[in-house]
């Protein structure tokens, strides 16, 4: 599953370009125009990157992440901007962004900073475990030479327990991050997704009982439960 992108644009035609454009490269877009309905995306779906504009109607971009970073979300953030004072950029990294653009922006320098904030943030491009290669740019996985599919969603919840390694995730985020608002979540269909997953990398995928799963990079001596 690729990851995923929240663009926040006032711009609408500016917006549909940005989408366009990084849905061509592999990801996975959705666009909003102003902070009120990135709120309600942000706390229904889940998110790998958002893109800000900072000079948003009735409220900024600036305090839109403030509010986020408040709330306890970490995600990965970009600033656009036309804005010359460096005042603006000071605070919107002040409040937890992770990297910002001018606009009229470079396309393909949008593109290689989006790569190196998700690659800073949330981990490689290509996992390799017990002979498996995972690659996230391409969706794939490999054991050794050969291709091996698992599925979109027994892929897509591997790369959210890799990209959380030794740290719990829970279910009802693996619900969000697997299926959309649109979706009915199946926790049978993620109990048989972690199934699959244990086939191939045995004791490595840990059930935290009563709260979610764990992927163990450490060792795959560990007990299949706790």
């Amino acid at each position: 599953m690729p990851q995923k992108i929240l663009i926040v644009e006032d711009d609408q035609l500016f917006n549909e370009t940005l989408c366009d454009y990084l849905t061509d490269c592999g990801y996975e877009c959705v666009g909003v125009f102003d902070a009120r309905s990135a709120l309600e995306r942000c706390y229904r779906e889940h998110f790998e990157l958002y893109l800000l504009d900072i000079n948003l109607p009735l409220q900024s971009g600036l305090e839109l992440l403030r509010s986020l970073r408040e709330s306890g979300d970490e995600t990965p953030t970009i600033f656009l901007t036309s804005r010359e004072d460096r005042g603006s950029i000071i605070r919107g990294l002040s409040y937890g962004a992770d990297d910002y653009l001018r606009k009229p922006v470079d396309m393909e320098e949008l593109l290689l900073r989006v790569r190196a904030v998700l690659r800073r943030c949330i981990g490689p491009e290509v996992y390799e475990v017990d002979g498996y290669r995972v690659d996230l740019a391409r969706h794939k996985l490999y054991h050794g030479e050969e291709e091996i599919d698992p599925g979109r969603k027994v892929f897509a919840l591997l790369v959210l327990l890799l990209q959380n390694r030794g740290q719990t995730v829970a279910t009802e985020t693996i619900a969000t991050s697997l299926w959309s608002t649109s979706e009915e979540a199946s926790y049978g269909a993620i109990r048989v997704y972690i199934a699959k997953l244990k086939k191939l990398f045995g004791s490595r995928i840990v059930n935290v009982r009563g709260v979610g799963y764990r992927f163990d990079m450490e060792t795959n001596q560990k007990k299949e439960s706790e």
